[in-house]
């Protein structure tokens, strides 16, 4: 049975409002979720490790005494990475040693500058005290996740990363507590769902209160990190996975096909966009991705992806491409196209450009260094991949000189005054100069 992709064309009238409905997503949970996620916050708050633990045992189907059960030790997350097949041993800290590398350039410094009375001005900029990393577990276990995480944090200079990861029925993912090793993290809570967030929230007898929360959840956990928006910071909240190809028709359409499967996997909500000024290409495309698809082991998903958010769309030519991508502002852009670094300074909204034929959107899920944590839902107008600056504060500096305190005390005196605010006037008066 083929896919039934939606195919879309510039010239037909109501273009503009059918990509409206295709990039519609709703990511606000239903009362009920909300109903929940508000209890569990409530009840883990006032009750601590007891609720984390009955929460634990409900939704994970374990069966556990106290939160000395949920910890997992610094020697088994070592023991997890020594004892990892060597492939695996090497794939993980090669992509490791990527993403810190890549990081590293991130790293922001504090500054300063002298004004010629001498007045001190500057920024100084500190790392968090503690931030807490959210990976899902189970079934759906992503190292690559701990290390996109954890590593910008750590490069920040922050001094203590917690983890919790959910393990349902005790399902324990090594090449998970592996990459917590290699990434430096300090200390590992196997729970997951709202309860873990409320824990890393609000603090527990177990677990350390932290400053911020970062990583994918599902419809639970991105909930609970929107109530506890305020107590602590959050990261974002994610929508589905996204991908974007714009291609001349001169790459291999199997190639093509792969990669828009390479997001339709993840889950039916995924989106695969491709844009080509070639129709004969995106039947190509077409044929590739229904010859393709009996081959693959997550087919169900990727099809139910495809047909229900997935799309083919002619454009006139590569700038009406462009205009189109800027519009959608995808998480993963890949620009399948000659000359792709020209057009990359193009493009103004987009979680992370892959450019050229050869630079397939999964090296950057992996191992190419820079994030994968990356906006969507159209966020990119606005928002950046995660990065150090995330685990960063900036703290402004001032250091008045005498003189400089004296000739500002007046432009302060008057502004306050003006906004009948007395006692600021009068504080800055004060260090005015008598002529």
């Amino acid at each position: 049975m083929n896919i039934n992709i939606r195919k879309f064309s510039t010239e037909q009238n109501d273009f503009s409002n059918a990509l409206d409905h295709l990039l519609a997503w709703e990511s606000v949970s239903d009362t009920q979720v909300q109903s929940t996620v508000l209890d569990i916050l409530h009840h883990v708050k006032k009750r601590g490790d007891e609720a984390v633990v009955e929460y634990s045992n409900k939704f994970d189907r374990l069966n556990v005494d106290s939160m000395a059960d949920l910890e997992i030790s610094q020697a088994q997350l070592r023991d997890a990475l020594d004892n990892l097949p060597a492939a695996e041993r090497e794939a993980l800290l090669t992509a490791a040693e990527r993403i810190r590398a890549y990081h590293e350039h991130q790293r922001a410094e504090s500054w300063e500058y002298k004004e010629a009375d001498g007045t001190l001005l500057g920024q100084q900029v500190t790392p968090m005290d503690r931030v807490g990393i959210y990976v899902p577990g189970g079934k759906a276990s992503y190292p690559s996740s701990v290390l996109m995480n954890a590593i910008p944090a750590h490069v920040a200079g922050v001094k203590e990363i917690i983890m919790v990861v959910p393990t349902p029925d005790g399902e324990m993912n090594q090449l998970v507590l592996a990459a917590a090793a290699a990434a430096g993290v300090n200390r590992v809570f196997t729970i997951g769902g709202a309860q873990a967030i409320a824990a890393l929230a609000y603090g527990t007898a177990s677990v350390p209160k932290v400053d911020k929360i970062v990583g994918p959840g599902n419809i639970y956990v991105a909930t609970a990190k929107r109530f506890v928006f305020g107590e602590v910071g959050i990261d974002m909240i994610a929508g589905p996975s996204e991908i974007l190809v714009v291609c001349d028709g001169k790459t291999d359409p199997d190639w093509i096909a792969m990669d828009l499967f390479s997001q339709a996997e993840h889950d039916e909500d995924a989106q695969s966009i491709l844009i080509s000024w070639d129709q004969n290409y995106l039947d190509q495309v077409e044929a590739s991705i229904n010859k393709l698809l009996p081959t693959m082991e997550r087919q169900d998903i990727i099809r139910a992806s495809l047909n229900g958010r997935g799309a083919l769309i002619k454009v006139k030519d590569q700038s009406e491409a462009i205009a189109i991508t800027n519009r959608i502002a995808p998480e993963h852009l890949e620009l399948s196209i000659e000359n792709p670094e020209a057009v990359a300074k193009e493009i103004r909204h987009a979680g992370a450009i892959f450019m050229g034929r050869y630079t397939a959107e999964a090296l950057g899920d992996y191992c190419a260094g820079p994030n994968h944590v990356l906006p969507t839902s159209g966020t990119s107008r606005f928002s950046s991949p995660l990065g150090v600056y995330d685990f960063q504060k900036r703290t402004s500096l001032i250091m008045f000189s005498a003189d400089g305190a004296s000739e500002l005390g007046k432009v302060a005196s008057v502004l306050a005054r003006g906004e009948a605010l007395t006692a600021h006037a009068r504080s800055a008066e004060y260090r005015i100069k008598e002529q």
